[in-house]
């Protein structure tokens, strides 16, 4: 299955790289490019559409007020040069941001994210019984535990505090990941999640991401957390001077 995608840029050599890339991955499919927000209304009209990638910074309306006019708008991932829109734009449940300039493997992990969530939607939509959220548990995690109890197909799993390396918003969703590279999804929002967890082990170090700070293996000079089995989770520096406090305190100084 193909997902149809729509590209929105007015600079027309990122647009023109960004379809380059595009077309490498197979599961995409290019319905139509625009040169500014104003052409999006009438093609979603006319083509149905499952991705939009769009630039931030256009001519008579941008990226972050096009998404704001949708009442329905498809999955989007902002394409910008302009890393400090990022926030925002987190802040319109976007499931991906990407500073240019563009790189494949980057657009292929932010596209696999956006095809992670469409189908995540239509599994929910198309049976409720199987939803993988039950508010009776999730609003009832005692933080003095050490585990807590989600809800997927198979029924309801439990899941230890110690064994979550991170958790990945995902607009209304969340993706839990575990030791020994396991995932689950729930219909849960990460703001939610993060409320009801305990905040002497887990943080938040950027709005798409909470990690466990027992999972913590380095922290790289360009703000990249490396965490327990080869995951790596970027810092915002918004979040930074929160994990710098705990880090700080458990430095080792030399004491004269």
């Amino acid at each position: 299955m193909k997902y149809k995608c729509l590209i929105v840029d007015d600079n027309m050599l990122d647009l023109d790289a960004l379809q380059m890339y595009l077309s490498k991955i197979d599961t995409i499919e290019l319905v139509a490019t625009c040169n500014d927000g104003l052409e999006v209304s009438k093609i979603l009209q006319e083509k149905e559409i499952d991705i939009i990638f769009s630039d931030i910074d256009m001519p008579e309306i941008s990226g972050l007020a096009l998404l704001q006019s949708l009442r329905n708008p498809p999955v989007f991932i902002f394409v910008s040069a302009f890393a400090e829109h990022a926030a925002e734009s987190y802040n319109l449940d976007v499931i991906d941001f990407i500073v240019k300039p563009v790189k494949l493997d980057r657009l292929l992990k932010a596209t696999n994210k956006a095809i992670e969530y469409i189908e995540l939607k239509k599994s929910n939509a198309a049976n409720t019984n199987n939803s993988i959220t039950n508010n009776s548990i999730e609003n009832n995690i005692n933080k003095e535990d050490d585990y807590f109890f989600i809800k997927e197909n198979q029924g309801l799993i439990k899941i230890n505090f110690d064994d979550v390396i991170y958790i990945e918003s995902m607009g209304n969703f969340s993706k839990i990941h575990t030791i020994q590279q396991k995932k689950h999804l729930i219909l849960i929002g990460l703001k939610s999640i993060e409320t009801q967890l305990p905040t002497t082990q887990f943080l938040r170090i950027h709005k798409q991401y909470v990690i466990n700070l027992k999972h913590i293996v380095s922290l790289s000079n360009n703000n990249d957390i490396h965490l327990t089995d080869n995951n790596t989770v970027p810092l915002s520096a918004v979040y930074k001077p929160i994990l710098m406090e705990v880090i700080n305190d458990k430095i080792i100084n030399r004491i004269i």
